[in-house]
């Protein structure tokens, strides 16, 4: 089994990442853009489609497809973004919050339109969330309650009983699950160099193998050469945040591992039942995430070691094998009766805003605008925020600009060894709280987990 090597998405022979060249010498232009993952990526083409006079740059520390945009379950989804609490109070109210959830499904759907559904793997399948205990069930009905207070229906969310549930994928033990059409399950790294194509052809310039070294308002230090930016430098570094000296605890890099198995045949699939490219997941505590992927394989995700002491990175996506353990463990756990063979496992980080939601940041005297923090749903919210900086940019005051998103950034994260202490010490609980739940039929969440929640600030 392979084990690292960024990801299964980035280390196949046939993968063509679009050309790109480093940074040689000095730079002006309009919009210099930090980061070349998604965020970075779809507001260079925003910013392109709005007023192609531009001159735009981004600069990504390392390859294409190096984070989260190169590494992830592959979940195109409308699932909502951050926290509706929060979101409803920094203007707008409900109203606002609900408007977000609209865009996101139309983000979704324009990510496909925009790229190709072919040239990216998407199939239409929607969200499956499996409860398999008492608990977990009520939780799943809790949240229903919950999205119908905010005006969600059923066409956009319903509960599916166990035999429903089980006509879907074959889940071991599984007693109900809530359903969404609103995902496409997609390729990861296929869909980066899509996009980066896009942008390239848009004229915008991708430097990689770039490390920017510096910020300061209108000027970047990239190597030893000097960017200035005349209108605005964009940050989109998500979960690499932390590496910046006044930004170490505005982001917390989560750690999420996964794991993919070899292809399936024929009998396996029946056996899983798992025919069409729902997304799969979990309604435990410490929960899971997962896809059929296009090539005939189930990729399975998960937490694993969720925090690394000081804001710790991974070692290009290698995982211990502790979590590639647990995940096989998910796998059996869910399909006891198939022999299912792991080929290869990796790890990423993502970013978590202190308050769980995601911010655009503008400071507008520094010309600098920070975005990020999608806590694991950033593949369609990227390409919202996307759009919403580039307005941000060229069309201040659009209704884009007034979205909750837009918002200074949350308070930071506790400083360390409270910051790991938490974050680790969180998971346990979680963990102990889905055991006591499994081992004793509990019917309602344990109370260790509603604690957890609490301290969290979920």
């Amino acid at each position: 089994m392979q084990n690292g090597k960024l990801s299964f998405w980035m280390d196949r022979d046939h993968l063509e990442a679009p050309p790109t060249a480093s940074m040689t010498a000095d730079r002006t232009c309009d919009v210099a853009i930090v980061g070349g993952g998604l965020t970075g990526l779809w507001t260079a083409w925003a910013l392109a489609q709005r007023d192609p006079s531009l001159s735009i740059a981004v600069f990504e520390a390392m390859d294409l497809g190096f984070g989260a945009s190169g590494r992830n379950g592959g979940w195109l989804s409308a699932k909502p973004v951050g926290m509706r609490q929060v979101l409803q109070h920094q203007g707008g109210g409900r109203d606002a919050v609900i408007t977000v959830e609209r865009l996101l499904e139309q983000a979704m759907g324009d990510v496909v339109d925009i790229l190709g559904a072919d040239a990216i793997d998407a199939a239409h399948g929607g969200w499956l969330q499996v409860a398999r205990s008492g608990s977990e069930q009520h939780r799943l009905e809790s949240y229903l309650d919950k999205s119908r207070n905010w005006g969600i229906g059923d066409d956009s969310l319903t509960l599916l009983t166990a035999e429903q549930t089980r006509e879907r994928v074959a889940v071991a033990g599984a007693t109900g699950a809530l359903y969404s059409p609103h995902n496409y399950r997609v390729d990861p790294a296929k869909m980066l160099f899509a996009l980066a194509r896009l942008v390239t052809g848009a004229g915008v310039e991708v430097y990689t193998r770039s490390p920017v070294s510096r910020i300061r308002p209108g000027a970047l230090t990239v190597g030893t050469h000097h960017v200035t930016a005349r209108r605005r430098i964009v940050i989109a570094t998500e979960g690499y945040s932390s590496r910046q000296r006044d930004q170490r605890r505005r982001m917390l890099p989560l750690n999420s591992a996964m794991l993919v198995t070899e292809p399936l045949t024929a009998a396996q699939w029946a056996q899983v039942g798992w025919q069409q490219a729902e997304g799969l997941s979990g309604a435990a505590h410490t929960y899971f995430y997962g896809q059929r992927t296009a090539d005939g394989r189930i990729a399975i995700g998960g937490r694993g070691k969720p925090y690394r002491f000081r804001s710790g990175f991974d070692h290009l996506g290698r995982v211990d094998q502790h979590t590639v353990s647990a995940l096989r463990s998910v796998l059996t756990t869910l399909f006891p009766d198939t022999e299912l063979q792991p080929a290869h496992a990796w790890c990423g980080v993502l970013g978590v805003p202190r308050d769980w939601t995601p911010f655009i940041d503008e400071d507008t005297s520094a010309g600098i605008i920070r975005a990020g923090g999608y806590a694991g749903q950033g593949l369609t919210a990227s390409h919202l925020a996307g759009r919403i900086i580039a307005d941000l940019i060229s069309e201040p005051g659009s209704e884009l600009t007034t979205l909750p998103w837009v918002r200074p950034a949350p308070r930071n994260w506790e400083p360390e060894p409270l910051r790991w202490i938490g974050a680790n010490s969180l998971y346990r609980t979680y963990a102990v709280a889905d055991w006591m739940e499994h081992r004793f039929g509990n019917q309602r969440t344990s109370r260790l987990a509603v604690l957890a929640d609490t301290i969290a600030g979920r």
